[in-house]
């Protein structure tokens, strides 16, 4: 109909270290990007911190304040969505506990491409501009939990995401 968007939506992030632009992939991933429309929509990642970053893998927030008070989606987990949308250098996906398990509101972004999570997390969208800034988030200070991945030494917080059309 008419009132269908032209493309898909893109998420502008704000934080501590800058912005960056991320497409969504509503028209492969309809209810994961609808669910994480809705969070951002609703302010739910306004202040919360990247709380897991690892260099050339990822970084992973929306779960966590800075003074480490947990933060859970008002939805609860959605159901584990598939498609065709792979781990590329700059890919968003859901965090979950484990393979083919559906998240809630806590996601990822790729530093590098991570192809062996192909088909066993959801990835939903890509970075189109400021990938620097993820590169240099996940090149912070952290100690290692045994995977390369930890808490940033200092926060990085998400000051807001906005959804600003296609």
């Amino acid at each position: 109909s008419d009132n269908v968007p032209e493309g898909n939506p893109v998420a502008l992030f704000d934080t501590d270290y800058g912005t960056f632009k991320v497409e969504l992939y509503q028209d492969k991933m309809p209810e994961t990007v609808d669910n994480f429309v809705k969070l951002v929509n609703d302010g739910f990642y306004n202040g919360v911190i990247f709380h897991r970053i690892g260099d050339n893998f990822m970084i992973q927030g929306g779960g966590y304040y800075s003074n480490g008070t947990r933060k859970t989606s008002p939805y609860g987990n959605i159901p584990f969505e598939t498609s065709d949308v792979k781990h590329v250098d700059g890919a968003i996906s859901m965090a979950s506990t484990g393979a083919k398990v559906g998240g809630a509101a806590e996601f990822f972004i790729c530093d590098g491409a991570q192809t062996f999570l192909d088909g066993n997390y959801a990835a939903f969208g890509v970075v189109i501009e400021g990938l620097d800034v993820v590169r240099t988030i996940a090149a912070q200070p952290h100690p290692d939990g045994g995977d390369g991945t930890g808490k940033p030494d200092s926060d990085i917080v998400i000051n807001n995401i906005i959804i600003i059309g296609s």
